[in-house]
């Protein structure tokens, strides 16, 4: 689409590293960013999403959904123009159960941020 301004991101994951920051054009799903962060995953962490199932994106505080655009997610916050936009990532990982076999998910938190907290820091920040 001409003209079409695109959305600068970045993926916290759980211990503090970033993913990013890219752009990306306003009509990008959010399955799409989660093949994105599938494929530029650090090879050195201890746990590795295998789809994306097992990653789920949080802006806003609010977990979003695989349909949703880029647009939808950056209207949640109302985002400075012209800002980066950090995503939280959280994944949810099978265990295996290995007495019996079974799988069951479990959650890995990570530390979300209000809107105004991660504003200040983000003010913070550009200072230093």
């Amino acid at each position: 689409m001409a003209g079409e301004e695109l959305v600068e991101l970045k993926f916290r994951l759980t211990d503090g590293t970033d993913i990013g920051p890219s752009k990306y054009s306003p009509t990008t799903t959010v399955a799409s960013l989660k093949e994105k962060i599938l494929a530029q995953w650090p090879q050195d962490k201890e746990n590795c999403p295998n789809t994306i199932q097992d990653v789920k994106l949080i802006n806003g505080g609010k977990i979003l959904e695989n349909n949703s655009t880029v647009a939808d997610c950056s209207l949640l916050v109302g985002e400075l123009p012209g800002g980066v936009i950090t995503m939280h990532v959280v994944l949810r990982l099978p265990l295996s159960n290995k007495s019996n076999g079974n799988r069951r998910h479990s959650c890995i938190p990570a530390v979300v941020f209000s809107v105004s907290e991660a504003l200040q820091k983000q003010k913070t920040c550009n200072k230093t």
